[in-house]
């Protein structure tokens, strides 16, 4: 297959780094310290305090390393602000001190940012095993000894230890219940579980700062899209933008471009082209340890009239939603009205979660669905020897049976905001709202803004960047 010049990625030119020459945001970022000490001295307290309640006399708090700098779940962070692998010793008792067992490996990236709030004493547990560092042993199983250990020292050795972690949490709890036999373990993920669902003023402030950077990206994405530019390109300029003026990371969001409607994955070389509709999908934009959550959608010249209905219908159904936020309102009918637009238009009959169809629904009574078998044509990818040979996915309709759910920190547990859900909105949630419809190889949108409820309503966190379609001429 030959390329034009217009398809044929410019890997080698200076245009790359020139591409956000002039760029500007539309507003001033305002960025806002950590949380300050006096923030996890009360979480800290609320945490003892809910132990000693369900009878802990220590708790054992988890996270693990799953490589590239990254750990399993957020409890250490929120509890105190350390952002590594490790396990927390928290003695409910006030007066005895919290320790930490940390380092597992050569993965962590030491402090600043991370040092422990709060933790007095830190112990090393070192890296082991024969290939790497030709040390027998795992140090899963130091780890194990460490901890308990400094358990029977401290007079736990016949106690009753709650438990919080994840999955990864297993083999070392495991080895602590058979090296202290004597020892009662309970889990109790749910007391930091609880205290996710409203956030503090502080908090609140560092969600809005994250949603600020999410913004800051999308116009910065804004300014580079053209036709020629490549999905690299572009994702390389909404990471510039945010992550030079605080964000953590740069891969928390994806994006997805092509003729027909949004497929959202990683940046693999698609140039964009006329008639391209573009999905950047924002799924996290870290800031201090909090996310925000964004989607938009760019059309690239003319676009069907498929399509233009279901940005319509998908614009709609955010602002549906959202005209409905505020202290009290029922979490179900915030979703239902999500769906009023598709159920207007046809596109559903009902916005039941239980039975509405969604892009990533099994088939009759939970049976595999197979993918079809269809040739896709995509010249970038063919240009690189590979082609696509199946249309994703499978079913059409919402990406999901939701229009949103909790935003955060990185892997806590989610409220979704659905049709079964009837708890109530309250002071001090963070949400996203997205609204989202695909059919593949036709038309397709992901919409959305993030929210906290406040005492009266509601604040739109993204509302620096319109909701609607943004329009690229070519």
């Amino acid at each position: 297959m030959t390329l034009t010049s217009l398809d044929r990625p410019r890997h080698t030119s200076p245009r790359m780094e020139r591409l956000l020459d002039g760029f500007e945001p539309s507003f001033v970022f305002q960025p806002v310290p950590p949380l300050p000490e006096g923030e996890f001295a009360d979480r800290l307290r609320r945490i003892r305090q809910e132990a000693s309640t369900a009878g802990h006399d220590v708790i054992l708090v988890h996270a693990d390393s799953i490589g590239s700098y990254k750990v399993s779940n957020s409890y250490l962070r929120y509890i105190c602000d350390w952002a590594r692998e490790g396990v927390l010793v928290i003695p409910t008792d006030s007066d005895k001190p919290l320790g930490l067992f940390s380092v597992f490996s050569s993965s962590v990236v030491l402090p600043p940012a991370g040092e422990p709030v709060l933790v007095e004493d830190i112990w090393q547990i070192g890296t082991w095993g024969r290939e790497t560092y030709n040390r027998p042993g795992r140090a899963l199983d130091r780890v194990v000894e460490a901890v308990a250990a400094h358990l029977n020292e401290r007079g736990f050795a016949r106690a009753q230890i709650g438990l919080i972690g994840d999955a990864t949490s297993a083999p070392y709890w495991a080895g602590l219940k058979e090296t202290m036999a004597g020892t009662r373990f309970v889990a109790c993920n749910d007391i930091v579980d609880r205290m996710q669902r409203r956030r503090s003023v502080a908090e609140q402030a560092v969600v809005r700062a994250a949603a600020q950077l999410a913004c800051i990206g999308m116009e910065a994405a804004y300014h580079v899209i053209r036709p020629g530019v490549t999905d690299h390109e572009i994702y390389a300029a909404f990471t510039f933008a945010q992550m030079a003026r605080g964000g953590e990371t740069g891969d928390g969001y994806q994006i997805g471009i092509n003729p027909w409607g949004t497929a959202c994955g990683k940046p693999y070389g698609h140039v964009v082209r006329p008639g391209d509709l573009i999905n950047l999908y924002i799924s996290a934009v870290q800031y201090h340890g909090y996310s925000a959550q964004i989607a938009r959608m760019i059309a690239v010249g003319e676009i069907t009239d498929a399509q233009e209905e279901v940005l319509a219908m998908c614009t709609e159904g955010v602002q549906k939603a959202a005209a409905l936020v505020r202290p009290g309102a029922l979490i179900s009918d915030i979703a239902n009205a999500s769906f009023d637009p598709y159920i207007a238009r046809g596109y559903l009959s009902d916005a039941d979660s239980r039975t509405m169809p969604y892009n990533w629904s099994a088939g009759e009574g939970g049976a595999p669905l197979k993918v079809p078998s269809q040739y896709v044509p995509n010249p970038d990818w063919e240009a690189m020897g590979r082609r696509i040979n199946h249309v994703w996915p499978a079913t059409k309709g919402p990406h999901n049976p939701n229009v949103g759910h909790s935003v955060s920190m990185a892997k806590m547990p989610p409220y979704n905001i659905q049709s079964n859900n009837h708890a109530t909105l309250e002071e001090g949630m963070t949400f996203v709202l997205h609204s989202q419809w695909l059919d593949p190889l036709k038309a397709g949108a992901n919409i959305g803004d993030c929210y906290l409820v406040t005492q009266t309503g509601a604040e739109n966190l993204s509302c620096h960047v319109p909701l609607g379609v943004h329009r690229v001429s070519v």
